[in-house]
């Protein structure tokens, strides 16, 4: 009669066999990879002005361009339903390589069909989201990526990213797989697509940049990829040490960091947006404008409530900074760009003092891992709480394509060492 040891030791071998021979268990072993996110887009409850009407999405075909960051040889691709109050059936969703022609052109030799637990559609639960199966597609770096999916019937409530400055092409039939969507219909906004990873080598990871509309890239160039995150990802290939670092832009323009508005409050949506998200190592927090904004645009109010407002910024900032920590993720926090003539916030003196208040906690040491001043870059010296006329888009809040490249290089890439 065997030994338990010797019975043990049998039951051992016989499972590793078994396990190396499932392509899971070998693809581990083979070679240290992880999965790290290369595009993300920040979802919310699209205004109805930015919804699609139902019937636009009925037996609809939706074709979306996104830009990655980081490339990989193997990648997958989130759908989501985060907002949804009804499963949603996805029936196919396809990516590809667009085409050299602008529009909803794609080259067909590149068009693969995504799978979820090996099935071709998938039905997304109320308020979840999806991952698909691992597909082997190489994508280069700061390449583009066509993702396009059919939907039979429409959502009852719709999940997107309105302020995706890239243009959506749909058109009714199921045609995941045409060279182009014919007599498209055409909207600058995204729709139930949340993200894109790839695998690549140990020691890869990812930014996130958690903010507003000056992180989401109002006032950059529709399909120009020119927002301050797209400039970073730019930098971050230009140098070996960090060629395996994404970028994912989780900025919802007209956010708060303390109440819901265009999107969930930042606090709300931190774990969706920020800790779940494949390989995020650092964390870029740039909000709190429409906060401070947001205080007196009806009128003016009292000193106490102007000290409560930054005494609740700063502890948002400390919840954040608290949170990310335990997963690992050093916080980089950003100054709060001057935002003085804006003719939608129309700030006074007592504004200003508050956004100076809160710079200086973002500035002083031991609260922030590093910081990135943002104030500084796009301030102008006479007029500091005013953006350089060089770099305001027009309104005196937001910067222009010249401003958001002025932002990503300010950044130290020496902050994402590692």
């Amino acid at each position: 009669m065997k030994s338990a040891k010797v019975v043990a030791w049998s039951v051992l071998v016989f499972l590793a066999a078994a396990l190396a021979g499932r392509p899971g268990f070998a693809r581990s072993t083979a070679k240290a990879q992880v999965w790290v996110g290369s595009w993300a887009a920040s979802q919310q409850i699209p205004e109805p002005q930015n919804s699609l009407a139902p019937d636009d999405l009925r037996d609809a075909t939706v074709r979306q361009m996104v830009r990655l960051s980081v490339g990989g040889a193997t990648l997958r691709v989130h759908i989501s339903n985060a907002f949804g109050t009804e499963p949603l059936r996805f029936t196919s969703v396809h990516i590809a390589r667009p085409a050299p022609a602008a529009g909803s052109a794609i080259d067909p030799a590149t068009d693969k069909a995504l799978t979820f637990s090996g099935a071709t559609e998938v039905i997304v639960p109320a308020g979840a989201e999806y991952v698909s199966d691992a597909i082997d597609y190489p994508v280069a770096p700061l390449s583009s990526l066509a993702i396009s999916f059919h939907l039979d019937a429409p959502p009852v409530r719709e999940t997107g990213h309105p302020g995706s400055r890239a243009t959506t092409y749909y058109a009714h039939g199921d045609f995941v797989g045409a060279a182009t969507l014919a007599d498209a219909k055409t909207v600058d906004h995204w729709y139930q697509v949340s993200g894109v990873d790839v695998l690549a080598p140990a020691g890869a990871a990812a930014v996130a940049a958690l903010g507003d509309s000056t992180t989401d890239g109002h006032g950059a160039t529709t399909n120009g990829n020119d927002r301050w995150t797209d400039v970073l990802a730019e930098r971050l290939q230009g140098s070996p040490s960090t060629r395996n670092i994404g970028v994912l832009n989780e900025g919802i323009g007209g956010n708060h960091l303390l109440t819901d508005g265009l999107g969930p409050n930042g606090l709300a949506r931190l774990d969706r947006d920020v800790l779940a998200p494949a390989g995020v190592r650092w964390l870029i927090v740039f909000e709190g404008v429409n906060d401070l904004g947001g205080l007196t645009r009806m009128g003016e109010v009292s000193p106490a409530e102007h000290n409560a407002l930054v005494s609740r910024i700063l502890a948002a900032y400390e919840q954040i900074i608290v949170r990310a920590h335990a997963h690992g993720i050093k916080v980089i926090g950003a100054t709060i760009t001057p935002y003085g003539g804006s003719g939608f916030y129309h700030p006074g003196p007592a504004n200003e003092a508050d956004r100076e208040a809160v710079n200086a906690w973002i500035r002083a040491p031991g609260h922030f891992d590093a910081v990135v001043d943002f104030d500084q870059v796009v301030r102008d010296p006479s007029q500091p709480d005013r953006l350089l006329t060089a770099d305001d888009c027009g309104d005196h809040l937001h910067p222009n394509p010249a401003g958001y490249r002025a932002m990503g290089e300010a950044i130290p890439l020496a902050l994402f060492a590692h």
